[in-house]
């Protein structure tokens, strides 16, 4: 071994040493004793904020997405502390991602920034209910509401309370929570009752309230005024909750893929406040220009840059949710073309849901790292995240498997016909679905059928003679078979997502499993 004048042998000064040239995928590398050519400098930055794009890009897209929602609500009418009501169901009028066409809809978007805000959920008569979540504005988990919430479906008051409120909370009365953004989304599904939605609908238009909270009002003793550590208010003013219809209203909520995906990162970032993003995302966004209060006017080399980056940002993603690899581990039975992202981390994409066993709740313990592909894979096709979305309880909550390609690996052709066998006894207590989305849109795939499903619910579906149930897919029905068919469109790609409402046990332990889909 060489020794060098340092005493450290020349193979380790070697290995800690930058190469005078490097032939890279960027091109040639030049420096001169470690010191870059101006050209290597001038690549090399040009490559590290593509890099920062991308990943901002594609890390920040819960963010963008909800923007995206919230711009889309906004074009309709519906401002911040009011309700858009699908009380005919979502269709495929709505670019949404991934909406079901199963339950009624009541979706709003709260301002915390003057203060908390009360909504007030109703319980609803059996066997319909609320499955009510908040997430802030990265869609982030912030509590749940009705059946899966601490009311367990009775209602309940629930406070929501903002980053910046620095005012006295209520001694009790409410469920109280907070969010790390100023705006919160309230996303609410209410079951139907025998394919009629009356019951939710009642319950939403006479006794679901949103209102702002009044410290030292309700949920404050007067023991604790007379301590001096709360204001004494009367009874708050009665509000109004407006109520926006959105039943075949055409509307988009979707981000866009182009330069403008920077402008809606912009917005977030200037509307919330200072820390309430995660702060290496923030950096990333920083280094491309995007920062809260600051002009975002990049130059043609940034700009150049970022559009390059948006449009492989935009195609990781896409290829991610679609083209998952099997070390992804996204597959839900082994082998499978049948896929949940989600079991994989969790629904904070950290660690997978803990197993229910007759002894109880049994957790995994995690290795600490971020399931980034399992998170972009969720929020590239989907909104709305909760614990109920991916938890191994029976009999609550709705679980979803979701299929890319047909059984030989092909994507789906709108041209070609296809077949599912969902075996007898289906794990659900409440009902199943099996609904058609747009590649391109991740929204509803519009045909000629404006709700692009097939389920229980509808009490048309037909039954094989051993209890199983096969459905259809392709331009046209097959003869018999009309209330089994699904409808594609020729030169149209999509992928199908099958869910089951109140899942049972053979979901979990895997003892029941769908057919893979199988062309014709």
């Amino acid at each position: 071994m060489t020794k060098t004048r340092t005493g450290v042998s020349a193979e380790t000064l070697a290995s800690i040493s930058t190469p005078d040239h490097i032939d890279t995928r960027l091109g040639p590398l030049d420096f001169v004793d470690g010191a870059p050519s101006e050209a290597t400098a001038e690549l090399l930055y040009d490559h590290w904020a593509f890099i920062n794009g991308v990943k901002a890009f594609v890390d920040g897209y819960p963010g963008a997405s909800l923007v995206g929602i919230r711009r889309g609500f906004r074009s309709i009418g519906v401002e911040d502390n009011s309700l858009l009501l699908f009380s005919e169901l979502m269709d495929s009028a709505s670019v949404f991602l991934t909406a079901n066409t199963d339950t009624v809809y009541a979706l709003g978007f709260l301002d915390l920034s003057d203060g908390p805000m009360i909504v007030d959920v109703p319980s609803i008569p059996a066997p319909s209910g609320f499955l009510g979540t908040v997430d802030d504005m990265w869609f982030r988990w912030i509590t749940d509401m009705g059946l899966p919430g601490p009311d367990r479906g009775h209602g309940g008051r629930y406070l929501l309370v903002g980053p910046e409120f620095e005012g006295t909370l209520p001694d009790g009365g409410f469920f109280v929570s907070h969010s790390r953004t100023n705006r919160v989304i309230l996303l609410l599904r209410a079951f139907m009752i025998d394919n009629d939605p009356s019951a939710a609908l009642d319950a939403i238009h006479n006794r679901l309230r949103i209102s702002h909270y009044t410290p030292g009002g309700m949920g404050t003793a007067v023991a604790t005024f007379l301590a001096g550590d709360s204001p004494l208010a009367g009874p708050a003013p009665a509000e109004e909750t407006i109520i926006v219809e959105g039943s075949h209203v055409s509307f988009n909520t979707v981000p866009p893929s182009d330069w403008s995906y920077w402008e809606v990162l912009k917005e977030l970032i200037d509307d919330e406040p200072v820390g309430s993003g995660d702060p290496e995302l923030l950096g990333m966004l920083a280094a491309v220009g995007i920062s809260k209060g600051k002009e975002f006017a990049p130059d043609p080399r940034m700009r150049r840059i970022l559009e390059q980056a948006v449009a492989v940002g935009n195609a990781t993603a896409r290829t991610i949710t679609f083209a998952p690899r099997d070390d992804e581990e996204f597959s839900y039975y082994p082998g499978s073309r049948w896929i949940n992202m989600l079991f994989k981390g969790g629904y904070d994409f950290l660690t997978p849901p803990p197993e229910i066993t007759p002894d109880g709740v049994v957790a995994y313990e995690g290795d600490g790292a971020r399931k980034i592909d399992s998170r972009i894979a969720f929020f590239y096709p989907a909104t709305g995240v909760t614990p109920a979305m991916c938890m191994r309880l029976t009999g609550i909550g709705s679980q979803y498997l979701i299929a890319t390609r047909d059984a030989n690996g092909e994507f789906f052709d709108g041209a070609r016909d296809y077949r599912i066998t969902l075996p007898a006894d289906i794990p659900q207590s409440r009902f199943w679905s099996v609904i058609l989305y747009d590649r391109q849109t991740r929204s509803m795939l519009q045909t000629d059928q404006p709700h692009p499903s097939i389920g229980s619910q509808t009490g048309t579906v037909k039954a094989n003679d051993d209890g199983s149930t096969t459905i259809h897919i392709g331009p046209t029905a097959p003869e018999g078979a009309e209330t089994n068919w699904l409808q594609s469109i020729p030169g149209k790609g999509y992928f199908v997502t099958l869910r089951l409402y109140n899942p049972l046990q053979s979901f979990f332990d895997k003892s029941w499993r769908p057919s893979e889909i199988q062309p014709v």
